[in-house]
């Protein structure tokens, strides 16, 4: 082993990695030396490289700031401390037992200020398992909505929270026990081109376009705030400049009780979001897209410029406040309706993986996020140019140094929501494909994260909110991942498409883990209708997004094949439907779903609504109208179709039979 691989090894890297058939691919000295000089790493001599192993030593030995434990366990000290005693929020004082350098957890989960002889830290106890939906008289269901999507009884540009109420409203009426949402993170207020909810500026804080003021007991905003109602798809450009004026001009017309009611108070991480709003919106009529783009006085949110800006524009800045709370209440709103219409489990958010590097928490949080490194996906058989996202998230040794405090900020924002979370792409609890920012996804290598910590900590943020976990594991898991996901009662996604045997052909619905949540698609995948038509054939063909010299009449041949294997699974003998008449395949794959014994079932708005367009096409930017479809009408209406409503009684009705199947078992 070289200098080189050693350092890289105590960093974390992976020197060779596996991709899907088994093969075992190099990293090059290059991509290793780049990476680990973005780390904060040199590596240009055995001298340096000696240099860089010692100070990773000495962090890694150094008492951290958070211990992370299960319930029980003993926990190995750096040193043998003589008294070990803990504080809960209670402001009870209790010892802990010591033996030698053991410390045994004998505590309940929580959070707690820990003290080893004069040492002050804190220390963070995880249960065993997150919680699952307790629904004595069913197997919970329930429908995966893009919010903007929605359409609600009043005419806007796109859906919001307040859509999504009523959206509650009614399929919690239908039986629904859940609602699965895309991602609320906050973007970049007022601009209308970067709006996909996988690259948000922060995921500490709300996307406050989808701020509904009614729901805050407010007036609507004016009808030429919103830009073609009536359109197919969203003008983001158009609609979000216009709505971000509209709130603007309400807040100034807002009486001092209700902007006091509505503004939050001491959080400081707010504060220093709603200033990076504030800066962006200042500095971006230059052109300027985040924080690298302006002065360089700026780029330090502690700077003396910084400070002056926030004191000369005070007004601006309690309007991004503002506008936090107001999307914190809608959301608030958005979850009650779900509860009152009767939902066992309610919403449940989605935490992207990372974050736009121009944005709010790289501006704010930079001693924790990597730098100069982007993350994405290596290149496989399965995607031989592999993903390079152009986002970014936290670094390892950052995560550490700061006591998880940004991670746990996260995790409580997503679980705001209510009821559960979905952790996109939850192998980056484990590792993830780092990329030298500016570099192809083939110069990248894998950075192993703090998994057992990071495991723990959402165990236990999941369990103080009472609420599930589905964990994203679509892909090539990293070794151990998937049974130490499972043991804590996270819910993997078997997601219809993907579950296949041995022999290629779909699994019968018999055969779904029961810890997972079945579903019918996601925001990525075809829908049942486009996929029976061949609609995803279309884009790839269009695109030049086919297999290497793969004709559209080859795919369509392969298709076909497809088309017979899953219909075998979902129907039997049944004749098969023709390609351009998936309804019933539609009703079928949705009793398929339903019929599981998976832990929750998941079925896509989009695939009750029999639509042809899948909302977002991965791989791709402005070729597909990627997060701007709409449904072609209210919810209310459309949920009175013959065919939705019959959807819909399949659902609750195959839930309930197979809840009373396990009860009787």
């Amino acid at each position: 082993m070289t200098p080189l691989d050693e350092l890289a090894e105590a960093c974390g890297l992976a020197r060779s990695w596996r991709d899907v058939e088994g093969r075992v691919h190099r990293v090059g000295d290059d991509v290793l030396a780049a990476i680990l000089a973005a780390l904060g790493h040199e590596t240009g001599s055995e001298a340096q490289i000696a240099r860089a192993r010692v100070q990773l030593a000495a962090r890694k030995a150094a008492l951290p700031r958070l211990l992370v434990a299960d319930v029980g366990e003993a926990i190995t000290l750096p040193f043998v401390p003589a008294r070990a005693e803990i504080t809960g929020a209670d402001g009870i004082t209790r010892p802990l037992p010591l033996a030698g350098r053991q410390m045994t957890v004998r505590a309940a989960p929580g959070h707690y200020d820990l003290a080893l002889d004069h040492q002050a830290l804190r220390l963070a106890v995880a249960p065993p398992a997150c919680p699952l939906p307790d629904v004595p008289d069913r197997r919970p269901w329930g429908v995966a909505v893009q919010i903007p999507a929605l359409r609600g009884a009043r005419a806007a540009s796109h859906g919001t929270l307040g859509e999504l109420a009523e959206a509650a409203a009614i399929l919690g009426k239908a039986g629904a026990d859940a609602l699965a949402i895309n991602p609320l993170h906050a973007l970049f207020p007022g601009h209308g081109r970067a709006y996909s909810p996988y690259s948000p500026s922060s995921r500490l804080f709300l996307n406050t376009a989808m701020a509904d003021p009614t729901l805050a007991g407010l007036p609507p905003l004016p009808a030429e705030a919103e830009v073609a109602a009536d359109g197919e798809l969203i003008d983001w450009e158009a609609t979000l400049p216009r709505r971000l004026a509209a709130l603007r001009a309400m807040f100034r017309r807002l009486d001092p009780a209700m902007r006091a009611a509505l503004m939050p108070r001491g959080d400081t991480m707010l504060a220093r979001h709603a200033l990076f709003d504030a800066l962006d919106s200042h500095f971006r009529p230059s052109g300027a897209h985040g924080w690298r783009d302006w002065p360089r006085a700026y780029h330090d949110p502690e700077s003396p410029a910084a400070a002056r800006f926030a004191a000369e524009h005070a007004e601006d800045i309690a309007f991004h406040t503002f506008l936090q709370g107001l999307a914190r209440h809608s959301l608030a709103a958005a979850h009650a309706s779900a509860r009152a219409a009767g939902m066992a489990v309610g919403l449940i958010g989605d935490l992207a993986v990372g974050v736009d590097p121009a944005g709010s928490d790289a501006w704010s949080l930079r001693h924790a996020m990597l730098k100069g490194l982007t993350i994405g996906a290596p290149p496989d058989p399965l995607g031989p140019l592999g993903q390079n996202w152009s986002i970014t998230s936290f670094s390892p040794e950052g995560l550490i140094e700061t006591g998880y405090a940004p991670f746990l900020a996260m995790l409580r924002a997503g679980f705001a929501a209510g009821g559960g979370l979905r952790i996109d792409h939850a192998f980056g609890l484990a590792r993830l494909w780092v990329i030298p920012e500016g570099g192809s996804s083939a110069e990248g290598a894998y950075l192993a994260y703090p998994f057992a910590d990071l495991l723990r900590l959402v165990t236990l943020e999941a369990h103080l909110a009472g609420a599930l976990v589905i964990a994203e594991d679509l892909g090539t898991a990293p070794e151990g991942f998937t049974a130490a996901v499972s043991a804590r009662q996270m819910l993997g996604m078997q997601v219809l498409w993907f579950s296949r045997a041995a022999d290629h052909g779909f699994i019968g619905a018999q055969d779904y883990p029961a810890r997972a949540a079945a579903m019918s698609g996601t925001h990525d995948t075809p829908t049942i209708a486009g996929w029976w038509r061949g609609r995803d054939l279309d884009w790839a063909a269009r695109l030049g997004r086919l297999p290497e010299g793969m004709s559209r009449a080859e795919a369509e041949a392969i298709r076909d094949w497809d088309r017979g294997l899953l219909w075998s699974t979902l129907s039997g003998t049944h004749p098969r439907p023709a390609p351009e008449a998936p309804e019933a395949v539609v009703d079928a794959a949705i009793a398929h779903i339903g019929q599981t014994p998976s832990a929750l079932a998941l079925v896509t708005l989009e695939d009750l609504l029999a639509e042809e367009e899948q909302p977002n096409l991965p791989g791709t930017v402005d070729e597909h109208p990627n997060w701007r479809r709409r449904h072609p009408a209210p919810l209310a209406r459309l949920v009175e179709r013959p065919e939705v409503a019959r959807r819909l009684a399949t659902l609750r009705a195959a839930r309930r039979a197979r809840g009373a199947e396990e009860g009787a078992g």
